[in-house]
């Protein structure tokens, strides 16, 4: 257990923390004397904070072990999963949006599965990036414009749209790589197979000695 595995655990830690905060009906909406909505928001920003410096410090101290590598995505796909479901319950952000995003994150989640097991490791798409950037502007504008910022409603729907695109064009851009890595590799199978057959129709109509 090192400091950016640490992080990690931390970040799952903080998920059910958040839920709590957004959808329980405290007293005069204050938890500790300060607005749910803003406890919340500040929640979610530490534990999507964590989620850049686990990785940042994992590379910068060599750290980098198989445990951060399976814990880091699912970690963020409990705090993603968590935070848009309350958002769905709180009334802010409609379901059939919510399902394309999460849809996604599973459809990917197999695929690199899939590769994974084959020996195939896939790079991030940039449009992923753009993803988790618009859902981290979704979400904070969306908690803080429930009851507090309203303000901010827009620009937290304009982000969820962004988010929406993104995710159904980067699910396509990855699809697309996926099957482009798996036929390359199957490609030189295929060849080689051929070639063996090849060898052995030579040698079984060549004259036995």
């Amino acid at each position: 257990m090192n400091l950016p595995n640490a992080l990690t655990l931390a970040r799952i830690f903080l998920v059910p923390l958040l839920v709590v905060v957004l959808l329980t009906k405290f007293e005069g909406r204050l938890v500790l004397g300060i607005r749910k909505e803003l406890v919340g928001a500040a929640i979610f920003g530490i534990a999507s904070l964590t989620d850049w410096l686990d990785g940042y410090l994992a590379r910068r101290r060599k750290q980098v072990t198989t445990l951060g590598q399976l814990m880091d995505p699912v970690a963020d796909k409990l705090l993603v999963t968590a935070a848009l479901v309350s958002l769905v319950q709180m009334d802010v952000a409609p379901a059939w949006m919510v399902a394309v995003i999460l849809g996604r994150e599973f459809a990917i989640t197999v695929l690199r599965s899939i590769a994974w097991a084959k020996g195939v490791v896939i790079p991030a798409s940039p449009l992923g990036k753009i993803k988790m950037a618009a859902q981290v502007t979704a979400i904070l504008a969306l908690i803080l414009a429930h009851d507090y910022w309203r303000e901010l409603f827009i620009v937290g729907r304009v982000a969820l749209w962004a988010a929406v695109i993104a995710a159904i064009a980067s699910a396509v851009d990855y699809y697309r790589r996926f099957n482009g890595v798996l036929s390359a590799r199957s490609t030189p199978n295929a060849a080689t197979a051929n070639s063996q057959r090849e060898e052995a129709a030579s040698v079984a109509r060549s004259p036995r000695l």
